[in-house]
């Protein structure tokens, strides 16, 4: 086997045949029975409907016809387009420490400045880099990476700051935490005095030259996921985000420290590396179920690395000959999306359309069939840092990537979205590659798609009076009308030329996605507008999971 060069630092160095989906004794795909037993949980917090609402298509436009690996035509009006915010060793933001509150806000409003001017929908922000938080945690102390000192309070709190302002540019949050790295070096000593890692030494070992919490211990593996539970309970947080990290990758001349975790917990397994995936496997089915209990709109995604098994060592695997997470990391994930235990996959796909031992045009179709046999969400992870490295020449690189995501669509087994790593090289767009993926790709905004397992609300569509001409632009208003419990959570904004219908399901015809405010009169300005031109527009309602009413009445101004 030929290991290959991506095994990333928080993407830092950066890094079908599938069997049935297991099923519930009621018949139920474990992700539909998970959502119906969470319900109730659900209508406490906003009206449900789970099923009763169908989501708008999620690749609507020309997707009528095709063979697999056919090429579809013009933009996709659903899919994420996303990008990967790092804060540990200060990647993207803060960009150093020992910047000001008010300075390290600037930073982060420059990174949703970037996203809008690449019509990004959201953005993957990390907030527990090294068992520390980016928020007032009663768990972990303040991120070193804030100010330079681990525990000391940057005058804010940066996750409000971070979701208040995501949201009113109707961009999703996803907090990306790492669940078991405790520090980017190995000395305890060098932690705050009151950190889990040492007041409990005994959930900790060192391994390539840091720490972390063991994975094999449930004391552990509690405490990580009620440091994860504390930020969804108090934050309004779209999705959570784990990265590739599980069990360390490996270094050469050690071995991973848990022979003494094993011998007390490891009864009923044989097999050291079993019940390592063991582990895994259940902090990742149980962190889900807890996500879903406590909040059932939030999303649950994991990004691992891109390669499960190779089809040489198991016949169920891609065909290609690089690192295995299965055997190196622990991590099956394959498992996890056939359990139906996450709403996304974020494979981290990062090696170019050729590549013999990691090829593209292999794994994402392999990822996409395995996806789709549960119905999770497919993103695919982009290695834009390859451009800037020179390790991708070609600067179309990953706008052939999309395209050729757009022919696996084509087959049937979608994929829903991307995300590039990391947010520091979409603005420096290396090579012009990025300035391509807007061009040929992102020319036009794209709505979240739907994941209709989440708790939707049957959102009404709204009720648009007749536009007027002002000094920025058109100005469009709208009414909300429905009760509070049913209001949108965002808007779609939809145009064509002249005087006529409009199709709601042509990307082409979408120009904003916009946030709701207060109350129930909505109002947009389309600065885009030329003066003199005739325009139609139509308005729709969106919940928080991106359902979609239907369109409201076209008005148009001359």
């Amino acid at each position: 086997m030929m290991p290959l060069d991506d095994t990333r630092d928080d993407h830092a160095t950066h890094p079908g045949g599938a069997e049935p989906p297991a099923v519930s004794p009621a018949g139920l795909h474990r992700r539909g029975f998970l959502t119906l037993a969470v319900a109730g949980v659900a209508a406490s917090a906003l009206t449900v409907m789970v099923g009763s609402l169908a989501p708008t298509p999620a690749f609507a436009a020309g997707t009528a016809a095709g063979t697999a690996g056919a090429a579809i035509t013009g933009p996709r009006k659903r899919e994420l387009r996303a990008m990967w915010i790092s804060s540990v060793v200060n990647i993207d933001w803060p960009s150093r420490t020992g910047l000001t509150a008010d300075e390290q806000r600037a930073e982060f409003l420059h990174w949703l400045d970037v996203a809008e001017q690449f019509n990004l929908n959201a953005v993957f922000v990390q907030v527990r880099p090294t068992a520390d938080a980016f928020w007032p945690s009663p768990l972990e102390p303040w991120s070193q990476y804030l100010t330079g000192v681990q525990g000391q309070d940057p005058g804010y709190d940066p996750l409000a700051f971070i979701v208040e302002e995501a949201h009113a540019r109707n961009l999703e949050l996803h907090a990306w935490v790492n669940p078991y790295r405790v520090s980017m070096q190995a000395d305890p000593a060098k932690l705050v005095p009151e950190h889990p890692a040492r007041v409990h030494p005994e959930w900790v070992w060192a391994y390539g030259g840091k720490l972390y919490f063991d994975p094999g211990l449930p004391e552990a593996q509690e405490h990580i996921q009620r440091a994860i539970l504390h930020s969804v309970e108090h934050y309004d947080l779209d999705g959570v985000h784990f990265d590739d990290y599980f069990y360390p990758y490996p270094v050469a001349g050690q071995t991973i420290p848990d022979a003494a975790t094993f011998a007390a917990h490891g009864a009923g397994f044989d097999d050291v590396a079993d019940w390592r995936r063991h582990n895994v496997d259940s902090f990742v089915s149980s962190i889900s179920a807890r996500i879903k209990a406590l909040k059932p709109w939030v999303k649950f995604g994991i990004s691992p690395f891109g390669i499960w098994r190779n089809r040489t060592t198991d016949p169920l695997g891609s065909e290609t000959g690089g690192s295995q997470s299965y055997d190196l990391q622990f991590a099956d994930t394959r498992k996890w999306v056939l359990e139906g235990w996450l709403d996304y996959i974020n494979p981290q796909i990062y090696w170019q359309i050729g590549l013999a031992v990691a090829d593209y045009a292999k794994l994402a179709p392999w990822w996409a069939d395995v996806a789709a046999t549960s119905g999770t969400h497919l993103y695919i992870g982009e290695a834009l840092y390859k451009v800037t490295s020179g390790a991708f020449t070609d600067p179309a690189e990953l706008s052939n990537h999309l395209t050729m995501d757009r022919g696996i669509d084509a087959s049937g087994t979608p994929v829903h979205g991307n995300v590039y790593f990391s947010a520091k090289h979409v603005p420096a767009d290396p090579q012009g590659s990025m300035s391509r993926v807007l061009a040929d790709h992102y020319a036009h905004p794209a709505i979240v798609p739907a994941m209709e397992w989440l708790p939707a609300t049957a959102v009404r569509a709204p009720v648009l009076t007749p536009p007027e001409r002002g000094d920025a632009g058109v100005v469009l208003q709208w009414q909300d009308a429905a009760p509070p419990t049913r209001r949108a959570t965002s808007f779609a904004v939809y145009r064509v030329e002249g005087d006529g219908a409009i199709d709601v399901e042509d990307a082409t015809a979408l120009i904003a996605t916009v946030r709701a405010g207060a109350g129930v009169v909505q109002r947009f300005t389309d600065d885009s507008a030329e003066a003199g031109r005739s325009y139609s527009y139509a308005v729709t309602a969106l919940d928080r999971v991106w359902n979609e009413s239907a369109p409201s009445r076209v008005r148009t101004i001359g």
